[in-house]
């Protein structure tokens, strides 16, 4: 199957074709901000982002109508069970709308179906952002009326676990992992036999501190700096995920230049770099209790598990509770592709956007 792979993000649009499992063509195409200046939202860059794309293709020597399928990543929907899903107008629909959030996701599968449209070639989008297994006591707080969300990295998350469940001789359904995702934003999940049913909502800023993200932070302290005067409700937000974590106590989101003014002797970048390690220790911690102590293995992902340095101080803590793997970098554009290849080969049926 030659299958093309469609992710957007906010200033480029990478894509991917596969023949089977195999990436055979790949490019990130960026746009700069003169190009993206004129489109007021998100849904308006549709027409261009398409446009590119299919010049991008063309220049390589592709054409839409010989692909199998086209894939993209999901955007901001309704909250859906993970899967891989047929994108139809109603999913199209409520994307571009982005009345559930505004984000470059949310450009995917509109581009896949537009592009797909009337070649009878099927458009899908597997395990979107907006993935939803928590258990209903999992979204319980303290305060009636506010619910937990599940918002992560579902896509590389899951990706992730299926590879160490391969590893391990096993069907990622009869596993149970917590699977960190190690990015911009940090994610811990508990896995229970092929479901998510517990995780923190890195993409608002919950959970350990990260490169860009504020996690975690007491509650009170947090109520003072909203009423004191001296911050918008946009710089608060903007200090929960984007401008909180390494970016607030050291001024970088790059995991290197930490490193770097480590073993220069900043003590102060050493404290910061370790009491991430310790919280994310912490987090995968919770998630254990979670699966009662029932764990096949940590995984650890993303692009941050390249770090030897980051996977060891985090082992130095949480080795005792499980075996722990490490599938560094992001796998998304593969586990698209992989997601299609499951359904076209009987192993897992496609899901209906409703």
């Amino acid at each position: 199957m030659r299958i093309l792979v469609i992710n957007p993000g906010s200033t480029s649009t990478k894509i991917s074709i596969f023949e089977d499992e195999e990436e055979v063509f790949s490019r990130n195409i960026t746009h700069t901000k003169e190009e993206m200046a004129p489109f007021e939202k998100i849904s308006d860059q549709l027409e261009f982002r398409k446009e590119v794309l299919l010049k991008t293709l063309k220049e390589a020597g592709f054409s839409i109508s010989n692909f199998d399928a086209i894939g993209a990543r999901g955007g901001n929907t309704h909250p859906l069970e993970s899967g891989t899903y047929i994108v139809n107008e109603e999913m199209v629909e409520d994307l571009l709308s982005l009345r559930f959030g505004a984000h470059a996701s949310n450009l995917g599968a509109p581009l896949a179906y537009e592009l797909a449209k009337g070649l009878n070639i099927p458009a899908y989008t597997v395990d979107p952002v907006i993935v939803d297994e928590m258990e209903p006591i999992a979204k319980i707080c303290g305060i009636k009326g506010i619910e937990r969300e599940a918002k992560d990295h579902p896509l590389n998350q899951k990706a992730a676990a299926r590879e160490a469940a391969k590893s391990l001789g096993k069907k990622y359904e009869e596993c149970n992992f917590i699977v960190s995702h190690l990015g911009g934003g940090i994610s811990v999940s508990a896995h229970r036999r092929g479901k998510m049913i517990d995780e923190n909502n890195c993409l608002n800023g919950d959970g350990p501190f990260s490169p860009e993200r504020s996690g975690d932070i007491p509650n009170i302290a947090l109520v003072n700096m909203c009423f004191s005067g001296k911050y918008t409700k946009e710089e608060i937000l903007k200090l929960l995920s984007g401008c909180g974590g390494l970016v607030s106590h050291l001024g970088t989101n790059s995991l290197i230049e930490v490193e770097k003014k480590i073993d220069e002797g900043n003590e102060y970048a050493k404290l910061i770099y370790n009491a991430m390690i310790y919280q994310i220790a912490k987090e995968i911690g919770k998630q254990a209790a979670v699966l009662k102590g029932d764990v096949n293995a940590i995984v650890l992902t993303g692009g941050l598990a390249y770090s030897k340095r980051l996977v060891e101080g985090i082992k130095g803590y949480v080795s005792f509770i499980a075996p722990i793997l490490v599938f560094p970098g992001e796998h998304e554009m593969e586990a698209i592709a992989k997601g299609i290849l499951r359904v076209y080969r009987g192993e897992e049926m496609a899901k209906e956007y409703r």
